[in-house]
């Protein structure tokens, strides 16, 4: 870590480790609430740690941030104003330890600026060194997600386009010349998000699927489409449609490229890849809307990963119906659900499982 990109570098005299896990903290606000309030609990529970060792206070083995908490304020040591402040820490953080609910970030924040009240009265109260704390600053945001090169000139060229046709049409020709060039120029629409600018078009028979950028080089991952599996398993050992970008432009002969497969085959594939899309868009907003949030993945549906849920163990009492699925998983090592894949899909791999499965299994995770 550069020390002089974050705001509690002066704690490296005291300790380097709470100085960088602060400035871990400081750079997780905007990307990660949930992660920040979670670990923030870590920091302000070794504050109090130095603070019992300076005191000379007993250390009781498994002692929780409450109790060091409870047993700091009855011995008169903390103010209330830090005893509130360490109070907000650790029940914010508990809340993000549990709840699957979208954590602001203005909570990361409220946060943030109790461990700046902790802080200063740690450093004022019980350290020796001569520190001078810096008045409170507020986290700098990131930049916004920008456009990648290659969509913001693929963005700028069909802009500039419109705008030749445009001024075409006031220059001599009225609306033939702007209705040329809109035939021919698929234009973005207006304020898209970054990555969803067409990239390419694919065919079959006259229907047509905008792909959009973030699209571009998906992998195909054979177990996403149903009916498809076993045709894309074999393209694949062909060195074909392995990711999106490897797809022709118009798939009536895709099955060429195999034995066995007929133009049936690309007929379903073709309507497997148009659900592909539409549920990978339904993904990336939710990973967009939820910045920093685990996510465990079944088709277009989801479950918040928290840290309650990933410490389930998977085994035949918590998951029922599925002892030869929870069997394998535990025979490779897989023994929590914080464990899992994230696109839980492919653990149709597993010898008589199955997609029925994986779908019991996902459900009972969404019960827990």
């Amino acid at each position: 870590m550069n020390s002089t990109q974050y705001f509690y570098r002066f704690l490296e005299p005291i300790s380097k480790e709470l100085a960088f896990l602060a400035g871990e903290l400081e750079h997780t606000i905007f990307s990660s609430p949930r992660t920040m309030l979670t670990h923030s609990r870590v920091l302000v529970e070794n504050i109090l740690q130095h603070v019992m060792l300076v005191e000379k206070m007993k250390e009781e083995p498994r002692i929780t941030l409450k109790e060091r908490l409870t047993i700091l304020d009855n011995e008169g040591i903390l103010t209330p104003e830090i005893r509130d402040a360490l109070h907000l820490v650790r029940q914010l953080g508990n809340q993000a330890s549990h709840d699957k609910r979208m954590f602001r970030f203005s909570e990361a924040l409220l946060s943030w600026e109790a461990i700046y009240t902790i802080v200063r009265w740690f450093v004022e109260v019980y350290t020796s060194l001569s520190i001078d704390v810096p008045e409170y600053q507020d986290p700098t945001p990131p930049l916004e997600d920008r456009y990648d090169i290659t969509e913001l000139e693929l963005r700028l060229k069909s802009l500039e386009t419109l705008l030749v046709a445009s001024m075409q049409k006031k220059d001599t020709q009225g609306h033939k010349a702007k209705e040329e060039v809109a035939a021919t120029t698929s234009l973005p629409t207006q304020m898209e998000v970054p990555g969803y600018t067409t990239i390419r078009t694919i065919h079959y028979k006259g229907d047509t699927l905008e792909v959009p950028y973030f699209l571009r080089d998906a992998f195909l991952l054979p177990q996403r489409f149903e009916k498809s599996e076993t045709f894309l398993i074999r393209l694949g050992a062909e060195q074909q449609a392995r990711i999106i970008s490897e797809l022709p432009s118009n798939l009536e002969d895709l099955h060429k490229h195999v034995k066995r497969f007929n133009e049936n085959n690309d007929k379903q594939f073709f309507s497997e890849l148009r659900i592909f899309i539409e549920e990978e868009k339904i993904r990336r907003k939710v990973t967009l809307d939820r910045p920093g949030e685990l996510f465990l993945f079944y088709k277009a549906d989801y479950i918040i990963l928290t840290d309650a849920l990933k410490d389930i163990p998977l085994n035949k009492e918590k998951f029922t119906g599925i002892p030869s699925l929870i069997n394998q998983l535990n025979e490779d090592g897989i023994y929590k659900v914080g464990q899992l894949p994230k696109e839980l899909v492919i653990l149709g791999k597993y010898k008589n499982v199955g997609v029925v499965n994986v779908g019991r299994l996902f459900e009972q995770l969404k019960a827990k």
